[in-house]
Parts: structure tokens; C-alpha cells; sequence
């Protein structure tokens, strides 16, 4: 990365923030763990705006009673009491789409989305931590580090088939898609992302997507998000897009996103695949910074079962085509718009796939603070979001808080025992290690009844703070998930 010299006072003005914004080329596949590391002690005005907006969307909570759980019928899944209708998305300039059915699922869909962006499109990546990474993911972090992200031309993903743990063959197979789609769209190889979900251990048959491409390529269009995002759904219940506008030096820029995930949620850098777009001209180095950074604070702040995928996957694409000029730098002041509107399009996709868990009939935002540090506050947030106890209880409208104390001290983090304090929503169930002397179990049953709760948990050992968005745990995440493949 280029950067312009400065004199050494403008140096120390620097926030951290900034610095952490700056940071040089680093490789794909350590650059999240770098960014983790710089974030944890900042204070910075951007982070607090971060949760502020966090916060501000997550709490239009409504009073609405949970709908009653319909039985689940094999194939048919119904749609989440939580969904959101999918946005309007105008196209992306320099970004077009086409679906098609390869096959992968057994009933009529379409299952396969391919994607053609313009010339000098830069490239982003975060990709799962997880120790059985995908072939599809193998490819990806391979070629964003061997192109550091220049000039990126296409991506092609199937649903049905995760084609993880597939070995050799599963590699094999993602290269010839990517090498006929390259044949096709006049590019490299390696200018092709792909990336796959569906069930594990299954080889990709690469030749019911490589056979589509003719047509899909005849089908390409600027203007044709909701099909993508429907495409790609495997037990997701709704298509999940988000939208916003930007302005980077007087000119205005888009940025369109959609992803895919319901189960197997608890995204590490669930099955969770995320791909976003923008017609501005960013830097690869850039645009890296800005998606390690994010996904720090949106969808690593979710889970639904803490299951992590194999496959989890975020891909940030910027074509260039706004007329906005080139930023180089992540910390560029001119970004500071871009910067908030991109983090606000990947919080509402995260807090989708929250919407869409599997079975759920609740949306649940958990804040802890008075941790010793930011890290300690995730951790403790996210023992309390994944207990089956504690989820169980959501889904009972139990207002137990004594599961939630249970989780807070199995987090195995520093706490005070005798400051810890529970709230669900504006009542106070536990205060300062005890009962709360105004705990109203009346009031606290009706409030269990809402369909979008917060619990907030003080553990008073610091300043620390964290926000973890899950759901409930209901009969019918056991009735799909045991019907998964049957």
C-alpha cells in the first residue's frame, strides 16, 4: 500500500483507530487475526459510534406475541415470525447477475448464482477459522493472496453441496468451475471466487454448474439481487439483502449486500455466506482492512446454535464505477461516510441470519459490560447467547435469570460475583449478587412474551463491553435439523 508522506506531528495525532484503519498488505488468511488484536483496547470515537448504531437498530423492538410453532413438514419449512421483507436494491454499476437451476436439491429451485463484475474490481475476504475448511474456501484465500485482490472478475456459488472434506477431488472440482467460467468471461483462473454450502462430505459435481454456464451467462443482468439471494438459501426461511448510499468526496456511491444462513451459526473471522458489493473505487489493501474490521463487529456478534461452518464465507467486491476517486487508505477521511453505511449493511445482514434461525420464534440482544476488557465481555455475551439452558428458557418465556448468572460464571472469565446485576429489558431481575428487591415475576413474565428481548448483564470488574444478537432454541430446530438430510 502507497502511502504520503507526513511529518512526523500529524504522525502522533493519530488515533488508534486510525492506525488500526491503516494497517499495511498483510496475508488474507492472518489479516482478521491482526485486526482482532489492534481492535480489543480501542476507546475510539468510531467504535463507540459502531455500537451506538448497533444498539439504535437492534432495540425497534415491537410488542407482538410470538406466533405459535406450525409442525414442520419434510422439504417445507415455514417462514420465520422474525423475517424482514427484502429490500429494494437498485443495480451496482460494473456488478452483473444470473441464477439457474444445476440441480443440487431434488425439488425445483434454483440453486447456482454466478456474478460478473467490470474490469479492475478490487477484492476483499474474511473467511472460517474452522479446522475442516472448504475447498471453496481453500480457493478463495489462495487467490485473493496470490492476486492481493486486483482485478477480481466473477464469482459462482451452488447451493446444496458444501463440498467440504472432500480432499482432492473437492479442489479439483472448484478448479474446473472456476477455469470454464474464466474460459467464458475472458479472464484468469484465479480471477474467479467460488464458494459453496449445503451438506458436508458430499463432492461437488461440478459438471452441473460448468453445463449451466452457457445459459446463465445469457441470463446476466444488472438488476437482479432478490434472485440471488434466493439462489444461494438452503434451510433459510426468507431472502436476506440490505442496501445503503454513501458519499466519498462529494460523490455518491452504493453498496448492496446479500447472505445466506439459518443454522449452524456462530460465524468465526454457520453455515453463513456473505457477498457485498459497492461501486466504489477502493484499494484491495483497503477494502481488507475495512472487512476484517467489520466482521468483527457484525457478524462475529451473532449466533444462532454456536455451530461453526466449515464454509463461512464474506466476500466485499468494490467495481470501481461511481466516479468517486480512488482511495487508497482505509483511514482515508474521505471514507468516514463509506466506513458507517458498509458496517450498517453487514450489521443488518448479520442480525438477519439471528432472524432466521432454525425454528426461531425470538430475537434476543445480549450486552455485557463492566468486563475486564472487550474480549472478555464477547466471550462472556456469547456463553450466555449459546446455552441451551438459557435458550430454552427464551423459547418457554421463562424469565430465569438464574441460567443466566449460570452462564456468566461458566464463561470462565473475571467477575465480581457480589456486583453482578441481570436486567431483561427495563426490569431488574438480579442486583449486586442478589435478588432485586423489586423483581416482579408478573411483570417479567409478560415482558418474556415479546417477540425481540435484551438482557443486559454487569459483571463489575471493568469497563469492558460486548453485544451478542441469538434467538431461542424451540422443538422445531431439532425437527429440521433431524430431518436435515432425511
Amino acid at each position: 500500500m502507497t502511502r504520503k508522506p507526513t511529518a512526523k506531528p500529524a504522525a502522533k495525532k493519530m488515533t488508534p483507530a486510525a492506525k488500526a484503519l491503516d494497517v499495511a498488505s498483510i496475508p488474507v488468511d492472518v489479516v482478521g487475526q491482526t485486526i482482532e488484536r489492534a481492535l480489543d483496547p480501542l476507546t475510539s470515537a468510531i467504535k463507540r459510534a459502531a455500537l451506538k448504531r448497533a444498539d439504535k437498530q437492534a432495540s425497534q423492538f415491537t410488542e407482538k406475541k410470538p406466533a405459535v410453532e406450525p409442525p414442520v413438514a419434510k422439504g417445507v419449512l415455514p417462514v420465520s415470525p422474525l423475517a424482514v421483507p427484502f429490500p429494494k436494491m437498485p443495480p451496482i454499476p460494473g456488478v452483473q447477475l444470473a441464477t439457474g437451476r444445476a440441480g443440487f436439491y431434488k425439488h425445483e429451485r434454483e440453486d447456482l448464482l454466478v456474478m460478473r463484475f467490470a474490469r479492475g474490481t478490487s477484492a476483499a475476504g474474511v473467511f472460517t477459522r474452522h479446522g475442516i475448511g472448504s475447498a471453496p474456501v481453500d480457493w478463495c484465500k489462495k487467490h485473493l493472496e496470490m492476486t492481493k485482490g486486483v482485478d477480481v472478475r466473477a464469482l459462482v456459488v451452488n447451493a446444496g453441496c458444501a463440498n467440504s472434506f472432500t480432499g482432492k477431488p473437492g479442489a479439483d472440482a472448484v478448479r474446473r468451475v472456476a477455469s470454464a467460467v474464466a474460459k467464458r468471461f475472458d479472464c484468469r483462473q484465479r480471477d474467479v471466487m467460488v464458494a459453496s454450502t449445503g451438506v458436508i462430505g458430499v463432492l461437488l459435481d461440478d459438471a452441473k454448474i460448468t453445463h449451466r454456464l452457457p445459459d446463465i451467462e445469457q441470463k446476466l443482468t444488472d438488476d437482479g439481487w432478490v434472485g440471488a439471494a434466493n439462489a444461494i438459501m438452503t434451510t433459510d426461511t426468507f431472502p436476506k439483502g440490505a442496501y445503503a448510499e454513501a458519499v466519498i468526496d462529494g460523490e455518491k456511491v452504493r453498496i448492496a449486500g446479500i447472505c445466506k444462513g439459518s443454522g449452524m451459526i456462530a460465524p468465526d473471522m454457520a453455515t453463513m455466506l456473505a457477498f457485498v458489493a459497492t461501486d466504489a473505487a477502493i484499494s484491495p489493501t483497503a477494502l481488507q482492512t475495512l472487512a476484517s474490521l467489520y466482521t468483527r463487529t457484525t457478524f462475529n456478534c451473532v449466533t444462532v446454535d454456536g455451530d461453526r461452518s466449515t464454509n463461512d464465507t464474506l466476500l466485499l467486491f468494490a467495481t470501481g464505477q461511481s466516479g468517486a476517486p480512488n482511495i487508497a487508505r482505509a483511514g482515508d477521511k474521505r471514507l468516514a461516510d463509506f466506513r458507517d453505511k458498509l458496517e450498517a449493511v453487514l450489521l443488518d445482514l448479520a442480525l438477519q441470519l439471528v432472524r432466521d434461525g432454525e425454528g426461531a420464534s425470538k430475537f434476543v440482544k445480549i450486552t455485557v459490560t463492566g468486563a475486564e476488557s472487550p474480549a472478555s465481555a464477547r466471550k462472556i455475551a456469547r456463553t450466555i447467547a449459546e446455552s441451551p439452558l438459557v435458550k430454552t428458557a427464551f423459547a418457554g418465556e421463562d424469565a430465569n435469570w438464574g441460567r443466566i448468572v449460570m452462564a456468566v460464571g461458566r464463561a470462565d472469565e473475571p467477575i465480581d460475583r457480589d456486583r453482578v446485576s441481570v436486567k431483561f429489558g427495563s426490569l431488574v431481575a438480579a442486583h449486586e449478587g442478589l435478588i432485586s428487591p423489586t423483581y416482579d415475576e408478573a411483570k417479567m413474565s409478560a415482558y418474556m412474551k415479546n417477540q425481540e428481548l435484551e438482557v443486559a448483564v454487569e459483571v463489575g470488574v471493568g469497563k469492558g463491553s460486548a453485544t451478542v444478537w441469538t434467538c431461542d432454541l424451540t422443538k422445531q430446530y431439532v425437527a429440521i435439523n433431524g430431518d436435515y438430510r432425511s
